[in-house]
Formats: C-alpha cells, structure tokens, sequence
C-alpha cells in the first residue's frame, strides 16, 4: 500500500450526525472510533459530553457542528453554539457558513459570521472548519471568495459539504454531490498552505480516500469508516500473500 493504516485512518472524522442515531448508537459509533484509531469523531451537539467521556484517553478527538445543516442561524448563536460545544470538550467545530449570504455576495456578513465563531473556538483552543456546502454554490467564484475569507480570519479548514445538503432535480427527486474531485481541487488551490482542506459527503470507500488525500485533503468526513479501514487491512494480507507465495516458489537457475 502506497499509504500507511495511521496515515488513513488518521484522515478520517467519524461522522454520527444523523438525526435519528440513538444513545447507544452514539457509543457504538464512539467505540468504533476508538477500536479503529481515527482522528476523531464529529457528533451532535447534544452528544458531546458522552463523547468525550468515552473516549478520553484513546488519542480520538471530539468534534460537533454548528449552525447546521443549513447555516442560517444568527452570527450570536453561531457563537454561543462554539462556546458551549467547547465547555462541554469539543476540541473540533464544523461550521456552516450563511449559505443565502454567500449567494447574495453579502461578504462582509459572511466575513463576520466564519470570524465570530473562529475567535470563539480558539479562545477554547478548539480548530474550526467552515462548510462550504458546495452544491448549493453553482458558480466556483463564490467558492473561490470563500477560501479567501477563511485565509482571511484564521480558519482551521475548509470543508466541501455536510452530506445533507440534497439539491432538488428536474424529476423531484432529491440529490446530492459531496465532495467532488473538481471542488477539492479548487479549495486546495486556493487556500494557502495553513488551510487544510476536508471533504465530506460520498466518501465511502478506501479508493475515495487515497482520492482525497492525493487531492489535498487532510481530513474526510465518513460513516463507512469500518468498511474503509477492513478493506485497507485486507489489501495488506493480500499483498502479504502475494510476497509469500513469492518467497517459496523456487527460483530458475
């Protein structure tokens, strides 16, 4: 493998965010997290305090999210939301930044908003990685003006999506995109280097991670973490195999 199992897993936030997960579904999902050594798990805010009593000590970070999914919520709250998360042990915030701002070119708004909770988290020692929600944003400029602002106010990360952002069809039906190779591309491009960039939303397989890392991301937001990680350690015992069966076949003379 062309990676290693830390540099891997060490990408991976564990995502349980979904609405309807139960408590017990929240420790399995912690405990997942730590029997799999990932960077850390991203859960709701409500889940923070059991979080972080499970798995203190494991290594495995706590992270929640604020303002989401849809990022509408006032700058005040986005703020209060960050500091309670981080009394409570949060030492990672995902944000959304005010998605209806960003498309009406409110930038001072949308400056303002990513900063108050920024300082807000890092007042606690908390890293902050602002949301994009890139299907809802067409055109790459806005995406682009938004790297600039978070270069701009000291943010940790930008990140390309919640994975709840369903964009609706000519059919009605509902979709979405996630993390694309052509957004990855353009985030990292322009971010400067202290900018990581993470990608969030479709990753499902260890393929689609090594794609992200090549792309640039240093984290990925997932929930087939185990699907990923067991298929990385079945590629090593296959080529394992491989070199052993090398090894005792007799050579030519």
């Amino acid at each position: 493998m062309k990676y290693t199992y830390e540099e891997l897993a060490g990408m991976i936030d564990h995502s349980l965010l979904h609405p309807a997960l139960t408590d017990q579904e929240i420790e399995e999902g912690c405990r997942l997290a730590a029997r799999y050594r990932v960077a850390s798990v991203c859960v709701r805010p409500s889940d923070v305090p059991r979080a972080v009593e499970l798995l203190q000590g494991t290594g495995v970070k706590v992270g929640t999210v604020v303002g989401f999914p849809h990022g509408s919520s006032t700058t005040a709250t986005k703020r209060y939301e960050t500091e309670d998360a981080c009394r409570n042990g949060a030492t990672e915030i995902d944000m959304v930044i005010h998605i209806g701002k960003a498309l009406s070119g409110d930038w001072d708004y949308v400056t303002q908003d990513i900063r108050a909770v920024v300082e807000e988290a890092h007042r606690h020692g908390a890293i902050v990685k602002v949301i994009f929600e890139n299907d809802f944003l067409p055109d790459d400029a806005v995406k682009i003006q938004l790297c600039r602002i978070c270069d701009q106010v000291n943010a940790d990360f930008v990140k390309t999506s919640t994975g709840y952002g369903f964009v609706k069809g000519a059919d009605g039906r509902y979709s979405y995109q996630g993390a694309t190779e052509q957004d990855l591309a353009l985030m990292r491009a322009h971010c400067s280097p202290r900018v990581q960039v993470k990608a969030a939303g479709g990753v499902r397989t260890l393929d689609a991670l090594i794609r992200c890392r090549e792309l640039g991301a240093t984290r990925c937001g997932a929930s087939a973490t185990a699907a990923i990680l067991n298929e990385y350690h079945r590629r090593v015992a296959a080529q394992s195999d491989v070199v052993t069966a090398q090894m005792l076949t007799p050579g030519e003379y």
